[in-house]
């Protein structure tokens, strides 16, 4: 099957709301998970597994399956945007990707829009694979980079070079794609503000630079074998001001260069190639989670699937939902997660009428007395109809959060 890219369709205007939360009955997304790699990178934590490629044909069967149940239960409600990440989704064979939005389209009602963004490693995809996925309806590719340093790509543990990197994206573009995101890590073991330029700059001058940049700043997640390392000393981390200076780098660079900083980790290269996706996650929408270890959220309600992928096979095959665990979202709770992910929107913020037609309480009637508190350290401004972070309050975006999730 296909879905139209923009340049397919000029006439379909993309629209993104410009605030937080949306309304419930707004944009929808369907998150897809793969969680196959071909051997797993230190510092991840992800829901993913190294060696079980052979499972994958039986795991697709247990997607499509998965995805003929859910568009009955919910009367095939029209998709926005579907997300294919990982793990590795470029592990799957172009023909099984094109199953899985076969699938989709019959189930759901898949906007004639649609943003489809599948997950790649820069050597596991060559032009032929990019363009099987591009006909089998995928309009956008994230593609893991990390790093352009050879010592940092292997303190990283990734198996590819930077050439590769570089090779994936002229890849792309042959195959047609025109919507390309690239993923770097910054903060990792031995990294200076040198080499952290080099990648902005290289990355940018690759085939006319992507059209999407998210940017991470490396956590050393507890359990992980980079955390192993740390704690015997043999990885040293980078320290908090050098990874706040790195940030300031990439942010003087890209907004020098005219990119929209648009999201905390995240610079579209003009409006309308933010990724509409992780939009919905950020303006606290809904999802269906779909596959092993992945999260949705219907209603008031959030899910998590079994974790394992025979496991959740297995519960698909016996004609049960896959999901693990559902977590009724109180009132107080839906507030508080708005607050978290939605400051994260940095021209954006929080809209005020958004905030009460989602809520059904003023921002003011909720959070008056943290967002005074805020505003008065410089950590937060208000304007007429939004809050939103200043570049101090972005610095420690996570502090701020933290003051609306604990707030009574």
């Amino acid at each position: 099957m296909r879905v139209a890219a923009a340049h397919d369709a000029p006439h379909i205007s993309i629209t993104i709301h410009p605030m937080a939360p949306q309304a419930l009955d707004a944009d929808f997304g369907i998150y897809v998970h793969i969680p196959f790699c071909q051997h797993i990178c230190p510092y991840c934590d992800f829901t993913t597994y190294a060696g079980q490629e052979a499972i994958i044909p039986a795991y697709v069967d247990a997607l499509v399956t998965a995805i003929e149940r859910a568009g009955e239960r919910l009367d095939r409600r029209e998709v926005a945007t579907v997300f294919f990440g990982g793990g590795t989704p470029s592990l799957l064979e172009p023909e099984q990707s094109d199953r899985i939005m076969t699938a989709i389209d019959r189930s759901f009602r898949l906007a004639a829009d649609a943003e489809v963004t599948l997950e790649a490693n820069p050597n596991s995809a060559d032009q032929a694979r990019f363009a099987g996925y591009r006909a089998a309806g995928i309009n956008r590719l994230s593609i893991g980079v990390q790093t352009t340093n050879r010592r940092g790509l292997r303190v990283l543990g990734r198996n590819h070079e930077a050439a590769d990197a570089e090779a994936a994206l002229r890849a792309a573009r042959a195959a047609g794609f025109d919507n390309v995101s690239l993923d770097l890590i910054f903060g990792w073991p031995g990294q200076t503000r040198e080499a952290w330029r080099t990648d902005l700059d290289a990355v940018l001058s690759w085939d006319g630079g992507p059209e999407h940049l998210s940017l991470y700043s490396l956590i050393v997640e507890p359990d992980t074998p980079m955390a192993d390392a740390v704690a015997r000393g043999i990885l040293h981390p980078a320290e908090d001001d050098l990874s706040a200076d790195l940030y300031d780098d990439a942010i003087d660079r890209l907004t020098t260069a005219g990119w929209l900083h648009y999201e905390i980790a995240n610079f579209a290269r003009q409006p309308g190639r933010q990724s509409r996706h992780n939009t919905i996650y950020w303006r606290n929408g809904e999802y269906l989670g779909l596959g092993a270890g992945a999260h949705g959220r219907l209603g008031t309600q959030r899910q998590l699937n079994h974790l394992l992928p025979r496991t959740w096979i297995d519960a698909i095959r016996a004609g049960e939902s896959g999901v693990a665990n559902t977590e009724e979202l109180t009132p107080a709770m839906e507030a508080g997660e708005t607050m978290m992910i939605g400051l994260r929107l940095l021209p954006e913020g929080i809209g005020e009428a958004d905030f009460l037609a989602r809520h059904g309480r003023s921002l003011d009637a909720v959070y008056g007395p943290e967002i005074a508190s805020l505003v008065e350290i410089g950590m937060i401004e208000r304007l007429p109809d939004r809050i939103r972070l200043t570049r101090r309050g972005m610095m420690v975006a996570n502090d701020v959060a933290e003051r609306f999730v604990s707030a009574p």
